[in-house]
């Protein structure tokens, strides 16, 4: 790989992503390897052109690219750019059935800009992810991808207002917890993304909205009381104050401080 491209890569904390991978490509053609888990690529300039199998694809703008498992693939830029810059996700090989591995490879771009801009906001949120709202977002992209990828299946299923219902009660009797969307997935029998379709179906937000908007309001009773906001910020199941203070900003308008002490007028 020349000097003129650049790499950024890790690995977050957030079950199902293998490895984020963040590259400029310039004068550089990908020799022709495979990967062990699904690929989900955007790219943000230029444009790319790869094989996958025997079948040629390309990606730029508002398409997304899905590359699957054990599918043989090079990488190479569209000759007019030189060059692209794009970022990947590697998602395990459960993120997708096994049965989408052959329609992904007959229509691996997808021209989806609504996907491409959920694919943005998540890397961005990536940076320093929340898990349950990584993980939120990460259930509607492969909802969004199963819907492109299959004519049927479990993405088909209804939304369930009684499963709504019950998500609800298990967030609420675990607001102040670190709250993991696979685990209630596993208690209801039900996938992740099909949870978060009935809960945003009943309820009009995700569930990380919906937690955050109740450990916001246990803050906000737990201030008046005079609490210290970085206790409080512990105790209402976020990371620490600054994790507080930024949401509560958004909730409420002012900072966690402010709000407290307009308590004494």
């Amino acid at each position: 790989m020349p000097d003129s491209c650049r790499v950024t890569a890790w690995r977050p904390p957030v079950p199902g992503i293998s490895e984020i991978f963040h590259a400029r490509i310039v004068g550089y053609r990908y020799p022709r390897h495979c990967h062990d888990t699904w690929t989900v690529l955007i790219v943000d300039a230029g444009a790319l052109r790869y094989d996958l199998d025997t079948r040629h694809h390309g990606a730029a703008g508002a398409a997304v690219s899905v590359l699957p498992p054990g599918v043989v693939h090079d990488g190479y830029p569209a000759e007019r750019h030189g060059g692209f810059r794009k970022r990947n996700l590697y998602l395990d090989a459960g993120f997708l059935p096994a049965d989408l591995v052959g329609p992904a490879v007959d229509g691996s771009t997808l021209f989806d800009p609504e996907l491409r801009a959920a694919l943005s906001r998540l890397h961005d949120r990536l940076a320093d992810p929340d898990l349950l709202d990584v993980e939120t977002r990460l259930a509607m992209i492969a909802d969004r991808l199963r819907r492109h990828l299959e004519r049927r299946g479990a993405a088909d299923l209804e939304p369930e207002p009684a499963l709504a219902e019950r998500l609800r009660a298990y967030l609420d009797e675990h607001v102040t917890e670190k709250v993991v969307l696979a685990d209630a997935a596993r208690l209801f029998g039900r996938t992740v993304p099909h949870l978060v379709r009935s809960f945003r179906r009943r309820f009009g937000v995700s569930p990380y909205a919906y937690v955050t908007g109740a450990r916001i309001e246990l803050a906000r009773k737990r201030l008046l009381a005079g609490e210290p906001a970085a206790d409080v910020a512990v105790r209402t199941g976020f990371y620490d104050q600054a994790h507080l203070t930024r949401h509560f900003r958004r909730h409420v308008s002012v900072p966690p401080a402010r709000y407290a002490a307009s308590r004494q007028r």
